[in-house]
């Protein structure tokens, strides 16, 4: 019970909010009005209607705000989720999102219960860089229909095969007109950025567009009605073979939610000192607002970096601020529902696309390649699956090639020297190899060592000097079994010098020292071992 009360919220989490509540205020209100448009467009790229992008936006908002780990997280739909969403809607209708944002909140929840927070600091920095920019891509390449008119969506799930169709499909000159809005929100949000970097950019853009389009009377495809409050939260229609199909989708959803959540609340930290981040509780309430989100209809959540980067910079200090844009959304909702309603999609395309644009750092890439070609491998791999198969298995992938690449380096780092015998030289010296373990015995390293010592000839002693030995794990410990009771076989006695302490259970349990022909053959020394490897070849000679 101790710790599933330091998931919950605590009076402290608004410790600041007495000196800090203009800055809250301030900021909340000005992610609320960045958040709009995105929530709308995450919304309608991902198939389940802008209604479902507000919906998330404000459920998820501030159930996220309440209940996560980070003072100025600010959550809602992201792009990475739109990604992963697509597919689902294609293959198993809008309908399922809810179910999927209900599962995948309990295993969000369950991740946080089991204290599996910290696992994202496992991820290396080639592989978020890949992740990211692959998914810039995907978001860019969804808008293409929006951007060109095409309302048809029976394309493939794949966004790069499904940009090609949509651009062989689409009517010209007539696609033109959505491809002039989608420009001139491009335009807009750049000369604003270089003038006014302070102003809401996107907002601006689609606000502009949006009128020109109406007073032109232009035929542009909108976002159409939107209800004018929220709707009842109730349970989705599921069964269990619904539930069987959805499983994957919905862990594929929740990996992706806790990856992303995480890593924005730890660039938010980043950013200014906000206060700690405690993952655990960050995943906790992360799950909590997808499952909250799929209640009113709406969609997976996970905290946004762009949104949450906003908030810590326009002034946020506690979690008010994200309670704040909440509401202020919701307020949008009550007031100004058919205004919205009237937004043309292309606008909204122009706002993704610029935002994946961003997503895709030309510098970032180029600092990752500079950084070394196993760095340059794990970022382009990540980036090549992500774009063609899928964000989860793109992470797995990533980490497994990065970690091949820092056991390799580690195995390299692992060698057995032999050295000369210290002190002055006694008749049959020769006869006694002195090897100095260093680096790491493990499964990576483990045979190339024992090959380096066993492959000397003419030597009847044979001192293993382990005291510089950082890392053994079972296999390099088996490893070094066969080896001692291979050289024993062979008339070589083994001595084994330096065992570290926290070493020695596993030597014991996988039989190292039992392979000794004498276990009085370990020694804490040197000139102990030396001098009994000189008494041995005496007593032979």
């Amino acid at each position: 019970m101790a710790g599933l009360r330091s998931l919950l919220p605590v009076r402290d989490d608004y410790r600041g909010l007495r000196t800090g509540w203009r800055g809250d205020l301030v900021a909340g209100l000005t992610v609320g009005i960045v958040a709009l448009p995105l929530a709308l467009a995450f919304g309608v790229s991902s198939g389940v209607g802008a209604e479902a992008g507000l919906i998330t936006a404000i459920v998820a908002g501030l159930v996220a705000a309440i209940f996560g780990g980070s003072n100025v997280q600010v959550s809602g739909p992201t792009g990475a989720m739109v990604v992963v969403l697509a597919p689902i809607v294609v293959l198993h209708g809008a309908g399922a999102v809810a179910v999927v944002s209900l599962m995948a909140g309990i295993m969000v929840v369950l991740a946080g219960i089991f204290r599996l927070g910290r696992a994202v600091s496992y991820i290396p920095w080639p592989v978020i860089e890949g992740f990211t920019a692959g998914i810039g891509i995907i978001i860019f390449l969804q808008q293409v229909p929006a951007a060109l008119g095409v309302t048809n969506t029976g394309h493939s799930s794949n966004a790069v095969v499904a940009a090609w169709q949509t651009v062989t499909e689409a009517s010209w000159p007539g696609a033109l007109l959505p491809l002039g809005a989608v420009a001139a929100v491009a335009v807009i949000m750049l000369l604003l950025e270089r003038f006014a970097p302070g102003f809401p950019s996107s907002f601006a853009a689609i606000l502009i567009v949006s009128v020109a389009a109406a007073l032109a009377g232009s035929l542009l495809p909108t976002i159409g009605e939107l209800p004018s409050s929220l709707p009842a939260p109730t349970l989705p229609t599921f069964d269990a073979a619904m539930l069987a199909s959805l499983a994957g989708p919905a862990a594929a959803v929740a990996a992706l939610a806790a990856i992303e959540s995480l890593l924005s609340a730890r660039v938010a930290a980043s950013i200014a000192d906000t206060g700690p981040v405690n993952a655990d509780r960050e995943l906790f309430g992360q799950g909590l607002a997808s499952i909250a989100s799929g209640l009113f209809g709406g969609m997976p959540a996970t905290g946004a970096i762009a949104r949450t980067a906003v908030n810590v910079r326009s002034g946020a200090r506690t979690r008010m601020a994200a309670i704040v844009h909440a509401l202020a959304l919701l307020l949008v909702v009550l007031v100004a529902a058919p205004v919205v309603g009237a937004i043309p999609l292309a606008a909204l395309a122009g706002v993704l696309m610029m935002t994946a644009a961003r997503m895709v750092s030309l510098e970032t890439a180029k600092r990752v390649f500079r950084s070394g070609k196993s760095s340059a491998a794990t970022f382009a791999i990540t980036l090549l699956i992500t774009v063609s198969v899928d964000l989860v298995v793109a992470v797995g992938i990533g980490v497994a090639v990065a970690a091949f690449f820092a056991l390799r380096t580690l195995g390299n780092m692992s060698v057995a020297t032999r050295e000369p015998l210290p002190g002055e030289a006694h008749t049959g010296d020769e006869r006694i190899a002195l090897f100095r373990v260093e680096g790491s015995l493990f499964f990576g390293a483990a045979d190339r060592l024992v090959e380096a010592i066993s492959d000397e000839e003419g030597v009847e002693v044979a001192i293993l000097r382990l005291s510089d030995l950082q890392i053994i794990d079972a296999t390099g410990a088996n490893a070094l079994a066969g080896l001692v009771a291979s050289l024993e076989r062979r008339g070589v006695t083994v001595l084994i010098k330096g065992v570290q302490a926290h070493h020695r259970r596993l030597l014991d349990r996988l039989g190292v020292i039992s392979s000794l022909r004498d276990p009085h053959h370990l020694f804490d020394e040197l000139d102990p071992a030396l001098e009994h490897a000189r008494d041995h070849i005496r007593r032979a000679s």
